[in-house]
């Protein structure tokens, strides 16, 4: 390894399908080192994974980074959000998580908002509606289903909070990951002590709330990571704040980011609070407020569909008159937690090709139905479109962007986006910067732009056409027992 110019930190993303750790240079953002490695995930009605194998992942991760780690000076975690950790009196999980993509929760989410007020009462007190995805709709599902699990819980936390206290010893959130729970009130900034008691939390199970640039503790003794004792530990965040961090944007800057989930977003300065439930009212890690919309099925399902077709992914052709819906997992935006994939318009002389297309045009189209809904009305409907994600170097996805949304698109060259917003918030406490101006000072948005083209105004319609007509069967869903 080459001499660093500044101190060493590490930033970490621990997402659905692997863990990754970046070793980042302070003073240049210069990675000098990085690993990664696996955990799973259970298929078929739920989606579960074991909050242990994110921590041997983690390990993992750091060991193939080497001795750069054990130099950093601090850390930070960031996270898959919405998943319920449960914890026992010796910080061992009672279960496996709930994940965020579990939409068995549906029903418990509907009940929740009818029974405390509605949807207009939930997005002005939490910042969003209730969903299948949020982690107070889990765990109404779990004290319903499983009330032993409930009964043994002496701590409930959020997977990137689970990471971290295993490093410091001490329970603790951020609020960008903690306003996706529904249990985290926006404009009072606090646990919501209703919410909690109509769900029967007791809030003493919950983590302290670091605010933004405050230390959550430092790395305890009795621990197997490389890192020395009391390397400081930033708070971290979900995934889509820590990928803000990453980018270093500003207000009104508009992100999409491709990847098994798709997500649009940007940063505001006004709380946002939308009770259609289009738009989540995060808050983001600095102090802001990071409206976002989320589809459930992006990279993946596209990916099934090129993988149902023998096709290279790459491989789409034009086409008219075919509508693919790809809702594989249900969907969270539009709301239909129970649908399925829906094929409209197939023709004898149809290719696979233009079905692959199709699926890309169907994954694009959910998350630009929800992208002015995130922008503040006074910002630049001329500024390039942030492209991320895992999508966002394919040609076939930046292709289907640009036809679709009609804007300019750029494509950051930086790579694990979240990971480097995680390392810019552990270098903001060493240097006492906004995180997001260290990400700036590193300059991490820079990529190509792609110049806009014509909207293609004709396709939008027609998949809005289609899914308009469907939406009995959609709601429906397939279980018919």
């Amino acid at each position: 390894m080459s001499a660093a110019e500044g101190p060493l930190v590490v930033g970490v993303d621990t997402s659905t399908q692997s863990t990754k750790a970046l070793v980042v240079d302070v003073a240049t953002g210069r990675v000098v080192a990085s690993g990664q490695a696996p955990h799973t995930v259970t298929s078929g009605a739920g989606r579960e994974s074991d909050p242990r194998q994110w921590w041997d992942a983690l390990t993992e991760a750091l060991r193939q980074c080497g001795q750069a780690a054990h130099e950093a000076a601090a850390v930070s975690i960031g996270g898959q959000q919405h998943g319920l950790v449960t914890l026992d009196t010796h910080g061992e999980p009672v279960r496996p998580a709930l994940l965020w993509n579990d939409v068995r929760s549906a029903p418990q989410a509907h009940r929740l908002t009818e029974e405390l007020g509605g949807a207009k009462f939930w997005a002005e007190r939490t910042g969003s509606v209730p969903a299948a995805s949020f982690t107070v709709t889990k765990w109404a599902w779990l004290a319903e289903h499983e009330p032993e699990a409930v009964r043994a819980a002496k701590a409930v936390r959020l997977p990137h909070d689970y990471l971290t206290e295993r490093l410091t010893g001490q329970g603790t959130t951020d609020r960008g990951d903690a306003s996706g729970t529904g249990w985290w009130a926006s404009g009072t900034e606090a646990y919501d002590e209703e919410i909690l008691a109509h769900v029967g939390l007791d809030p003493a199970l919950l983590p302290r709330v670091v605010r933004p640039g405050e230390v959550a503790g430092t790395v305890r003794e009795s621990h197997d990571l490389p890192f020395s004792k009391g390397t400081l530990v930033a708070c971290g965040t979900g995934d889509n704040a820590a990928a803000a961090l990453g980018l270093g944007i500003r207000p009104g800057t508009p992100v999409m980011s491709l990847g098994t989930s798709g997500t649009v977003y940007a940063v505001s300065r006004r709380r946002p609070a939308d009770p259609t439930g289009i738009v989540a009212g995060f808050a983001d890690a600095r102090g802001d407020w990071l409206p976002l919309a989320c589809t459930l099925n992006c990279t993946l399902a596209v990916d099934r569909v090129a993988t149902l077709l023998g096709l290279d992914r790459e491989a789409v052709e034009p086409g008219t008159g075919i509508t693919l819906l790809p809702f594989l997992d249900g969907e969270r935006t539009p709301n239909l937690p129970h649908a399925s994939g829906l094929l409209h318009g197939l023709r004898h002389d149809t290719s696979g090709g233009q079905l692959l297309q199709a699926a890309y045009d169907g994954a694009v189209h959910s998350l630009l139905g929800a992208l002015d809904r995130v922008v503040d009305e006074d910002a630049d409907p001329s500024a390039p479109l942030l492209l991320i994600g895992g999508g966002a170097r394919g040609t076939a996805w930046q292709q289907t962007v640009r036809r679709l949304s009609g804007r300019p698109v750029q494509v950051p060259e930086a790579r694990e986006l979240v990971a480097l917003g995680a390392a810019a918030q552990a270098a903001g406490l060493l240097t006492g910067e906004d995180p997001a101006a260290v990400a700036r000072r590193w300059d991490t948005a820079a990529g190509p732009v792609l110049e806009a083209v014509e909207r293609d105004e004709e396709t939008l319609a027609r998949i809005a056409g289609v899914l308009s007509d469907a939406a009995p069967l959609l709601e429906r869903g397939t279980d018919t027992a």
